[in-house]
């Protein structure tokens, strides 16, 4: 879809600190920051705090902490500056008692002292009488000027209303989601812009400070489509051009509902504690409701940031599958370098478990081949970090492993493995420690099974439980390499006992 405003892409994410920040908010940040990306335009970050019953400081820093996480940079908001600032609205109650008094003096706002009951009994008549327009009467839309300032002057308390013009026709919302979305204009009734309390309302606010920081698209859920054209009122009383807006459909759970807290984690920070890798998981929610061709599933950080376009945007609910998550983040580790793997996933995870000894960074440098080494075995073997300890820890257990009972009983407590466990040793003893590598130790082990007229799988499965404790365990060469020719002599010897027929 070609771009409706010609003037430069600046778009916005503005939560409210009421909570964490959520998947479906998460997605809508991706969306902004990767659109302003691909349209070379500016990304800002700002704070919608003005409901100050629920808005806390803590709550704003858990938002930038997981924007940080996601790795979305913003170009202007907190943090960071920019030339259109405060970015928090509370830091700019000035600015909105400015443009709403404005709009008063141009007659485009006037003043209600219309009381809670009144409006409630205005409501009922218009409900007995089937009235088809049944919102605000426009009961003070006329009053004197100068009535109206005598009795804000006697304290007399009042609301600020927005004049919607009595002749305006329908609201068309040039949406480049759903389309065009007409709304009938004789259901606008002229709704609130100041509350009593002397605070501006949502649809207020958050339309000044889009129109003074030059938002060109307004990128958000489809929750807020209903107040887009009470939006458009205003932006039209100020006199300022109308962005374009894309509304994006809600995430649902895997049971078609809403997603939420029954479905499982629900806040960024959540996921990042599960040991999901940032850029996966924006991999992943850049993909609920949008596509790069149909087919990619993988879209690198860079890809997001220089292809996306809201004419690949879905207007059908998006479903979050965990599944498909889950394999993304797989997809993910096993592109790591083994480097990076050793220093963000395995080595941090070693020395937590109290295997190795910290801090990382120097763990990693005592030994770094090694480590990349079962890097390189356990990548396509795990999903997250936390997996790794289980999968290494047969390295750290010295000259006898912890066995498991079960594997002993189908590999080791057999006929054959007294002869398999044998043949090993002597092979393995015959490998000098300059050739004590992968490739050589599986060349030295491959025509031992042939020899002893046993198969393969029942060969390797003696010595891997000798080996490593387990029947379940990574590549078996790399494995023995990892151990060093010593450990693993010492092991072949220490197993012998068990390799007995299993009747005996």
């Amino acid at each position: 879809m070609a771009l409706t405003d010609s003037r430069p892409v600046r778009v916005r994410f503005a939560p409210s600190p009421t909570g964490k920040l959520h998947v479906g908010g998460a997605r809508t940040a991706i969306y902004n920051w990767a659109f302003a990306r691909a349209n070379h335009g500016t990304f800002i970050l700002r704070i919608d705090d003005t409901d100050p019953t629920r808005s806390t400081e803590e709550n704003t820093q858990v938002i930038l902490r997981a924007m940080r996480w996601l790795g979305l940079d913003w170009d202007e908001g907190p943090d960071v500056g920019g030339s259109y600032g405060p970015y928090r609205q509370t830091d700019r109650m000035d600015i909105y008692k400015k443009v709403a008094q404005r709009l008063w003096d141009e007659g485009r706002a006037y003043p209600c002292f219309c009381t809670p009951e009144k409006l409630a009994a205005d409501k009922k008549a218009a409900q007995e009488r089937n009235d088809p327009f049944q919102g605000y009467q426009r009961t003070c839309r006329d009053i004197d000027p100068e009535e109206a300032k005598a009795r804000i002057a006697a304290g007399e308390p009042y609301t600020l209303r927005i004049k919607v013009p009595l002749d305006r026709g329908d609201v068309v919302v040039h949406d480049a989601v759903h389309g065009d979305v007409t709304f009938d204009a004789k259901e606008l009734d002229d709704f609130i812009i100041f509350r009593s309390d002397g605070t501006p309302t949502y649809n207020f606010a958050t339309v000044v400070d889009d129109a003074l920081m030059g938002i060109t698209h307004v990128i958000r859920g489809d929750d807020h489509l209903s107040n887009t054209p009470r939006q458009i009122m205003v932006y039209e009383a100020m006199g300022a051009p109308v962005p374009t807006f894309a509304h994006i459909s809600m995430i649902l759970g895997p049971d078609g509902k809403k997603l939420s807290k029954r479905h499982g984690a629900t806040s960024v920070e959540e996921y990042r504690d599960q040991g999901y890798l940032p850029d996966a998981f924006v991999n992943y929610l850049a993909l609920l409701g949008w596509a790069l061709d149909g087919d990619t599933t993988i879209i690198p950080r860079d890809v997001l940031a220089s292809r996306f376009s809201l004419d690949h945007v879905s207007k059908n609910p998006a479903t979050f599958d965990f599944k498909k998550l889950d394999w993304i983040q797989g997809e993910y580790v096993k592109a790591m370098t083994d480097a990076d793997f050793s220093r963000t996933m395995l080595v941090p995870e070693l020395v937590s478990a109290g295997l190795e000894e910290g801090p990382a960074d120097a763990a990693y440098e005592r030994r770094p081949q090694w480590f990349d080494l079962l890097s390189s075995i356990l990548k396509p073997r795990v999903t997250f970090a936390r997996e790794v300890v289980d999968k290494a820890r047969f390295l750290y257990e010295g000259d006898s492993v912890t066995f498991d009972e079960k594997s002993v009983k189908k590999n080791l407590a057999k006929d054959y493995a007294a002869g398999a466990l044998d043949a090993a040793t002597d092979a393995l003893s015959a490998l000098g420690e300059e050739q004590w590598d992968a490739d050589s130790i599986n060349a030295a082990l491959d025509p031992l099974p042939e020899g002893l007229g046993i198969n393969k799988r029942k060969f390797y499965g003696a010595v891997r439980v000798a080996e490593c404790g387990n029947q379940v365990s990574p590549p078996l060469g790399e494995s023995l390499q990892l151990l060093g020719k010593q450990t693993t002599l010492a092991r072949l010897r220490a197993a012998a006992p068990l390799a007995v027929p299993a009747e005996a």
